[in-house]
């Protein structure tokens, strides 16, 4: 068969593989916000550097979040199969491969918020005291909204790197686009399929990247 006849023939195959992609993305990053921004948020409040009375809370998040990012990704998933099993009930397909996915991108991206907050000029925390604004107001709308081109940025590099790591989890049973390349292109000698599919992972990371720099640059105060 020729290259566009092969990817005819398992084109099916390749939008369940991208919807299993989408599945464990869309999970992963809906938690990575939701986890990720208060326990980075509160990293920084915690931070000694800013004269922080919650030093035991700074380096115990700290603690974790570098256990997180420091061990091996592949690894890591196989560990956490037990876990994944216990908290849904199985532990192959899309759904469980977001479970790890989803704590890892909680670590990388309460990270990539903390060192965003750390360039917020601390003149913006004077003018708060001064306001007589409280540690939450302070946060919400002070410091958010002053670092929220830099946490768009942040969230844009967090989503590339999940690309990345979801293309591993075709190795455990997770499917999606990696699992689909290897399968179907490198184990088959399908190397136009496989060419297909790399190509379809560069084509997003270019979209999301240069999505999440029109958006920072549209919300940067500074411009």
């Amino acid at each position: 068969m020729t290259t566009i006849e092969t990817i005819q023939y398992y084109w099916p195959e390749l939008m369940t593989s991208l919807k299993e992609t989408a599945i464990m993305m869309g999970i992963s990053l809906t938690v990575c916000v939701i986890g990720g921004l208060p326990l980075g948020v509160g990293l920084f409040l915690a931070n000694p550097q800013l004269k922080s009375r919650r030093p035991w809370l700074y380096w115990s998040i700290n603690l974790m979040i570098t256990l997180i990012r420091s061990f091996p990704y592949l690894l890591f998933v196989v560990t956490l199969i037990p876990f994944t099993r216990w908290l849904i009930g199985f532990a192959f397909g899309p759904i469980p491969a977001a479970v790890p996915l989803s704590i890892v991108a909680v670590a990388v991206f309460a990270r990539l918020v903390e060192q965003v907050l750390l360039d917020v000029p601390t003149d913006i925390r004077l003018l708060a005291d001064s306001l007589g604004a409280k540690e939450w107001q302070y946060v919400v709308h002070f410091l958010l909204l002053e670092a929220r081109s830099g946490l768009i940025l942040a969230f844009t590099t967090t989503t590339v790197s999940m690309v990345s790591y979801s293309t591993v989890m075709g190795i455990v049973g997770g499917g999606g686009i990696g699992d689909f390349a290897i399968r179907y292109g490198y184990q088959r000698y399908e190397y136009g399929i496989m060419y297909v599919a790399i190509g379809f992972m560069i084509f997003t990371v270019f979209l999301i990247q240069i999505t999440g720099n029109v958006l920072a640059r549209k919300l940067d105060k500074r411009k």
